[in-house]
């Protein structure tokens, strides 16, 4: 059974940094892609990152340079480290297996001015 399970969201004010996390389970992370998606409130969820069996890595316009797409095989995790925080990352952002088509519950993150 495939589940993915975020954590690491929160309050952070501009500027700062946050590393979310996503646990797999039922799934070898290092044999399929995954992805980082975010929806804010009002608006369509949106691709933010993506990470390949092969290591190859592909960011959202709005995030390259910002943000870092990474996986540990051995603690089947994928992990999406932010910096340099905007008020127009707030949303929340979820863990993504195209394989499986399955999503996991997301992660609240918030960025105050």
């Amino acid at each position: 059974q495939v589940q993915l399970m975020e954590s690491g969201g929160g309050l952070v004010q501009v500027g700062g940094s946050l590393r979310l996390s996503c646990a797999a389970s039922g799934i070898t992370v290092s044999f399929y892609s995954i992805a980082w998606y975010r929806q804010a409130p009002g608006k369509e969820r949106a691709v933010v990152a993506t990470i390949t069996s092969g290591g190859s890595t592909n960011y959202a316009e709005s995030v390259k340079d910002r943000f870092t797409i990474s996986r540990d095989n051995a603690k089947s995790t994928v992990y999406l480290q932010m910096n340099s925080l905007k008020p127009e990352d707030t949303a929340v952002y979820y863990c993504y297996s195209p394989r499986y088509n399955y999503w996991g519950q997301g992660t609240q993150v918030t960025v105050s001015s």
